[in-house]
Order: structure tokens, then sequence, then C-alpha cells
């Protein structure tokens, strides 16, 4: 609820200083406002859905001992957020009266960010039905990730002009990227659903993070892409919607349904947006999570010795995990991470 509420409030400043109303269509308050509501009603349906065809998460053996607890508490809560917010979007934009640009620009986004969920739901799916912490193979679910992001990258090459391909910098500069645009945003729709992935790992952490760095990069996008804000101001609203039954204890995981897809909509609004080196800063904390599962990996095979055991530069990867073992609460470590997501959102919006 607090947290709802700072962005509640966050979002009639931004749309204040604005100059726009926070009670019209064409905002990020009403949109983040509505969302909330609808996606806790349906929540409120879908929650003991879940819970009654036992669709319990299955606790990686290797992780924390604290957490075998949550063991059976229901998963893939994607299927019921993510839907949520991309048609609020779609039905909003019907009242906005948008153009045919503006359309084509949320269509596109919202099919990438279903796709992601969708290859997150064939995963969550795998391990409920094999009843282990293993879903797909890594190989399979990165092809699939290579798949639709490769499609969104080509269809943003036949659609739009090259100017797109310039990457907006601090203080007016640019980054004209060329040719080159097209791979790194590809690499960048595939790693940074993996991140947003990685950070679900705790009890609230991967969808009150998400929602600060979605109202954050909407309102960085609104004044350029009205349809683009409007539709991060929807998905951050539905990630609030979520923690309803997702905040500490869990009554509900979001699974890969819900991450992957969080992180592919993140990395599709921000090339249309020439916002990359934005998403870079509002979405830090994915960021931070990805660089330490690195290290770790990289750190343990540079001082593996002969009996082929390594050293480890934290006690574990992600980040998350580590904190956790070094004795901090999962209250503390999720809440310190929204306090560390909130500044990197104020610093992406006035370092824009």
């Amino acid at each position: 609820m607090l947290l709802t509420g700072c962005l509640s409030a966050a979002a009639v400043t931004i749309d204040g200083l604005s100059g726009r109303s926070p009670y019209g269509l064409e905002s990020l308050t009403l949109p983040l406002v509505t969302a909330v509501a609808v996606t806790a009603a349906i929540g409120s349906w879908v929650v003991p859905l879940l819970r009654r065809l036992k669709t319990g998460q299955v606790i990686r053996e290797d992780g924390p001992q604290s957490h075998f607890v949550k063991a059976g508490t229901p998963t893939m809560g994607g299927i019921f957020f993510v839907p949520t917010a991309v048609v609020l979007t779609l039905l909003l934009g019907i009242g906005c009266g948008w153009s045919g640009s503006q359309w084509a620009d949320a269509l596109a986004v919202g099919a990438l960010t279903l796709a992601y969920g969708f290859i997150g739901w064939i995963d969550d799916w795998q391990v409920l039905r094999r009843k282990s912490n293993k879903g797909i193979t890594p190989r399979q679910k990165l092809a699939l990730q290579v798949l639709f992001g490769g499609l969104f990258c080509i269809w943003l090459g036949l659609t739009k002009s090259w100017d797109l391909t310039t990457v907006a910098l601090p203080l007016g500069f640019a980054l004209p990227l060329g040719i080159l645009f097209f791979p790194i945003g590809w690499f960048t729709l595939v790693a940074e659903s993996n991140a947003t992935n990685l950070t679900d790992g705790l009890d609230g952490l991967a969808g009150g993070t998400g929602a600060i760095a979605l109202l954050s990069l909407g309102a960085i996008v609104y004044p350029t892409s009205p349809a683009l804000g409007l539709f991060c101001a929807c998905l951050s609203g539905a990630c609030l919607g979520f923690l309803a039954y997702n905040r500490n204890p869990a009554r509900v995981f979001m699974g890969d349904t819900g991450s992957l897809a969080l992180g592919g909509a993140l990395a599709a609004v921000a090339l249309l947006t020439h916002s990359l080196w934005s998403l870079a800063i509002v979405g830090g904390v994915f960021l931070a999570e990805t660089l330490s599962v690195v290290l770790q990996v990289s750190y343990y095979k540079a001082t593996k010795g002969p009996d082929g055991k390594g050293k480890r530069l934290f006690k574990m990867a992600p980040l998350h995990h580590h904190f956790e073992l070094s004795g901090w609460s999962e209250l503390q470590v999720v809440s310190t991470f929204y306090l560390v997501a909130a500044a990197l959102g104020a610093l992406g919006l006035w370092w824009r």
C-alpha cells in the first residue's frame, strides 16, 4: 500500500509538472490507478483458482534454506497481471483516439510482452508438470527469446525510420549507432528479460522494482510517445495490483510468465523511444542482479583449483540472496531494493 501510494503520488506530480490532468485518459495517473484496481480485482478470483489447480512452486534445492517454507505457493501469477495491462492499454488507447503509428507501437510492444510471457508460461508449466524446479532447458528458453526478439527487431527495421538507431544521451547528446542498433537491441531484449527473471527471487521484489522502473521509464518517454508512456503506466499499475497477493508472505508468485514479460516490455519500450541509456539507469537493480551472477560465475571459474572447486565472490548469486545470507531479513532486502530502484528512477528522470 505504501509503494502504491508513493508511485501514485509520483504519477500525479509528474502529470502536474507536465501540464496534464491526472484524471484524464492521457495521463500517467489514471492508467496506473485503474490498472491497480482491475488487477487486484482479477487476482481475487485467479489466485484461489491457481491454488485449486495445485500450481504450487517447486523450490530450487541449492537456494537459501529459509525458502523451503514457500514450497507449494501458487506460481504462474503473470497470467493475470500481464494480459490485464496489455488489454487495458488498448482500451484506453481507443478512448485517447491514437494515431496509426501510436497503435502500431502499442500493439508491437504488447505483442512482444505477451510473447515473452508465453515463453515463461511454457517454462512454468514444465516445472509444474515435472514437479521439479527445472522447466524447459536454458538453451530452449534462450532460443525462443532470441526468436521473438529477432522478429521484433525485424519489424523495427522494416517499419521505422533510420532516426530510431540514434540513442539519446544526457545533456542533449546523442549516439548514432547505425546498423549496430539492431544487434544491440536484439541483445537488450534477451538480456533485460533474463535480468528481471533473475530478480524474481523474493516476495514482492520483481513486482515492486518492476513497477518503479516502468513508471519511471513511462514518465521519460511520455512527451515523445504518449502511447508507450500509457502502456508503462498500465503495466506498472498491474505490478502493484499483483503485489496485493505477492507481498511477503506471498500468496502467489509471478513465475517466469511474469518476470520474462516485464523485461521484454522495458526493453521494447526503450528501443522504440531512443531510451536505452535511460533503461540502463532506471533498470539499474536488474543490471546489478545480472552482473552479480556474471561476476560470481567468472570468479569461480578463474579461481578453480586442482580439486575443481573455486572461490565465490558473493555468498550466493543473484545479489539479493547474498544479502539474505548475510543476515538481512527478506523484508529488509526488498525494501532496500525498492529505495535503490526509486533513487535510480529519480536519477533517470533528472538525467535524461
